[in-house]
């Protein structure tokens, strides 16, 4: 039997850092986002219904994402129609992922797993969090992007009070120790509850 965790946070909440700590536990874990630069990349599945769609959004062979941008920005109807092609293809990766696993908890790192209904398809949903300044902080420290750009993509997210009343688990990821001891915590729990199903 493999019990499925889906683990989700809003921007900057720990949650790639978060899903590592699953992995050194024992966990299998399987990124959302790392799938869909697989199916992306030359020779990926997504490539070539992509391109039948959305020709300038292939380029030398690959799906350009700063292409799509621009498809989308341009045409604001492109993002249900690309996702129409992307998530089907999504949920194939996850699901032969999960077929090819022999760990007893497989994790699935899904950004917007409440926003999908994708806790519909998972045994528990975790969520990390922190609060707003220590957010904001962290974006801020990665150089990556400005203020106005990390509010738009928050503005986009399901609010985190939202995702946390909704979760399972609840991991606070103020400080690296605190959050691994909580990892820890949630597996110990969830291979009990496995011994006495």
């Amino acid at each position: 039997m493999t019990f499925t965790l889906g683990l989700t946070g809003s921007i900057g909440m720990g949650k790639s850092t978060t899903a590592a700590m699953f992995a050194e536990a024992g966990c299998a874990v399987w990124d959302a986002d790392v799938a869909v630069h697989r199916l992306y990349r030359r020779g990926g599945a997504a490539v070539v219904p992509m391109e039948r769609h959305f020709p300038d959004a292939v380029q030398g062979g690959e799906v350009s994402r700063d292409a799509l941008r621009a498809i989308i920005t341009n045409d604001p109807t492109a993002l249900k129609r690309i996702e129409s092609i992307v998530h089907p293809l999504v949920a194939q990766d996850r699901a032969a992922f999960l077929r090819d696993t022999t760990a007893d908890i497989v994790v699935f790192d899904i950004p917007l797993l409440f926003e999908t209904g994708g806790d519909a398809n998972v045994d528990a949903t975790a969520v990390v969090h922190v609060s707003d300044d220590v957010q904001e902080a962290r974006v801020m420290a990665r150089g990556t992007m400005t203020r106005d750009q990390f509010l738009a993509i928050k503005a986009k997210q399901m609010p985190s009070e939202d995702k946390v009343a909704r979760a399972d688990y609840v991991i606070k990821t103020d400080t690296v120790e605190s959050a691994r001891a909580q990892v820890h915590h949630i597996v110990d729990q969830i291979r009990n509850r496995m011994r006495h199903a």
